[in-house]
């Protein structure tokens, strides 16, 4: 522990730090930062001219990739609304004994490298294992379908959208709930007519933040379904068989895309609390 007097000697340091300095420090590191994201998608929106852009935005393949990007996003994040709902509000509202790893387990899939989603997902799903077996006498294929990408895409943007959900049942207080449960409403009529009304803003944003991680997926995706091509993989494609010109103009595209959604995210993002 240090001593008062390397306290104090640390403190008069600190007194005599020039405010021109701190101001420069953190003006220049955020202006660095900016730069730093800003630059490369710059330049990568500027590069293309503007006739191979048009030519890209009326080719057949690229609008069917997009379009599958855009479908199977917003698919994964209905399933996460359907599925992660009451998954984020036991999480916000119950204590017990296991919940950090529970806490842990739905974090996973954004540590982990995204190829080994892919690898998990075939290693269950795959038709050697029982349960690969069980459902493709369903009907159900995973590897090279669509039903597979959505199901990468559920995998790595649920965590955004149960974590986004549950901080917002949090914010509401337990006691309006518990009122309505006092006046003998049930547990469900109590979240249809309280929590949820309460927190359809933040189940938006969750959903827009699953559809902004899933558009952007491409490590995993590439293993269980390299066809039918999303948007991510068509331009991997055209950069590997072309190069990088025949690439941006559908970088392009996908910068504007994610702009539109975070815009979005913008639009929706939580008003200051008001004192419910």
């Amino acid at each position: 522990m240090a001593s008062p007097s390397t306290a104090y000697q640390g403190g008069s340091v600190l007194r005599g730090l020039p405010g021109s300095l701190f101001q420069l420090w953190f003006l220049g590191s955020s202006v660095l930062i900016l730069l730093f994201i800003a630059a490369p998608l710059a330049s990568t929106i500027a590069a293309p001219t503007w006739e191979r852009l048009v030519e890209t935005l009326v080719d057949p393949a690229v609008i069917q990739s997009i379009w599958l990007s855009m479908s199977t996003s917003g698919m994964a994040a209905l399933i996460a609304l359907i599925f992660g709902t009451p998954l984020a509000y036991i999480l916000a509202r119950h204590e017990f004994p296991g919940k950090n790893v529970v806490e842990s387990i739905i974090d996973l899939p954004i540590m982990i490298p995204h190829p080994v989603v892919g690898i998990s997902l075939l290693s269950l799903t795959g038709r050697d294992t029982w349960f690969g077996t069980f459902i493709s006498d369903l009907g159900v294929e995973i590897m090279g379908t669509t039903t597979g990408i959505v199901s990468v895409l559920v995998f790595v943007g649920l965590p955004f959208y149960v974590n986004t959900v549950k901080g917002g049942i949090e914010s509401i207080p337990p006691r309006l709930e518990n009122v309505s449960r006092s006046l003998g409403a049930g547990r469900g009529h109590t979240f249809f007519r309280i929590t949820l009304p309460l927190s359809w803003r933040y189940m938006l944003v969750g959903m827009i933040m699953c559809m902004a991680r899933a558009i952007s997926e491409f490590g995993a995706i590439i293993i269980v379904a390299y066809h039918p091509m999303t948007a991510p993989v068509l331009m991997y494609e055209r950069f590997t068989a072309y190069g990088l010109g025949w690439s941006q103009p559908v970088a392009v595209i996908l910068i504007l895309v994610s702009m539109l959604f975070f815009l979005l995210l913008r639009a929706f993002s939580l008003p200051k609390r008001s004192g419910i």
